[in-house]
């Protein structure tokens, strides 16, 4: 069974692919660079040269392939809403290659904006049509006619070397000297060993339900008071609590995501898929890492 990965050369893509060859699947892995086609050649993978605004070549891949994992995205969040604009656009054109055929997309989501404060998100819950967050990739993916596509939605993800948004609190607090938490810190954040998600990945390749959504988390909820003090000692910086008020001030455009609960549940996930996460916590990574 050939897989098409797009972001193959990305932190979880990357993880992803090497789950897919040694479970024995052919990999075509996109990549936009030269370095790209070296890292997949080394994996085992086939390479597909493209870019996620390449719509024909996101197509062509889509074409030569009898499932796809879309991993591909942009992070740089000085230009997020263009980014999820063309993540939408990629998306759709991935489910036309795919459409009116038994060939499933797997797309990834994410925990922001799908709860109340104070709430646990599972899987049974419904995105809200109105969202803070302009990354629309469940909403597209559930949209699309004729495709079987699978939402994956995800924790922070995280191994030594990388930890999803963490890791923009790590680069505040150093530049800062100082890591900070709003108020009590007592909002919180779902996390998952990035081991755990390939193992996810391939797991909902092979068994999920037709526009199934499953939850890649390992830990509900860690107060970001806790995250913090892990950064301060791997850091050797002072800890401290910031009035809601000068959020905006220290963290600049991450101050929304500084002060805000993403807290998830992947019981139904587990149950469904007997999918059992057993890697590092966030907090044992963050005490792991080199600094």
């Amino acid at each position: 069974m050939r897989i098409f990965v797009t972001g193959a050369t990305g932190f979880i893509g990357s993880h992803v692919v090497k789950e897919l060859i040694d479970a024995g699947y052919d990999v075509l892995g996109m990549t936009r660079s030269a370095e790209g086609e070296k890292t997949l050649a080394a994996m085992g993978a086939d390479i597909h040269r493209a870019t996620l605004e390449d719509v024909e070549g996101l197509r062509k891949g889509a074409d030569s392939a009898d499932a796809v994992i879309h991993l591909g995205f942009n992070h740089n969040f000085a230009k997020f809403a263009e980014s999820c604009k063309i993540d939408q656009q990629a998306i759709e054109a991935l489910g036309a290659a795919l459409a009116n055929s038994d060939r499933t997309l797997i797309v990834p989501s994410v925990m922001g904006g799908l709860t109340s404060p104070g709430q646990v998100a599972t899987e049974d819950m419904v995105r809200p049509e109105v969202s803070p967050l302009p990354r629309v990739s469940e909403q597209t993916a559930q949209s699309l006619q004729g495709v079987d596509a699978v939402v994956v939605r995800l924790a922070q993800v995280h191994n030594t070397v990388r930890q999803g948004l963490v890791t923009n609190a790590i680069a505040i607090a150093r530049e800062k000297g100082m890591s900070a938490y709003v108020e009590d810190g007592m909002n919180r954040w779902a996390a998952v060993h990035v081991r755990d998600v390939a193992r996810l990945f391939r797991l909902v390749l092979e068994q999920h339900e037709k526009g199934a959504i499953y939850h890649a988390v390992a830990e509900e909820g860690i107060p970001m008071r806790v995250i913090a003090t892990a950064i301060g000692l791997g850091l050797n910086v002072p800890v401290k609590s910031i009035p809601s008020h000068e959020a905006q001030d220290h963290f600049g455009w991450f101050a929304t995501f500084a002060s805000h609960s993403m807290m998830a549940s992947s019981a139904i996930t587990r149950k469904k898929l007997g999918w059992a996460p057993s890697g590092p916590g966030l907090i044992s990574d963050l005490e792991q890492m080199d600094y």
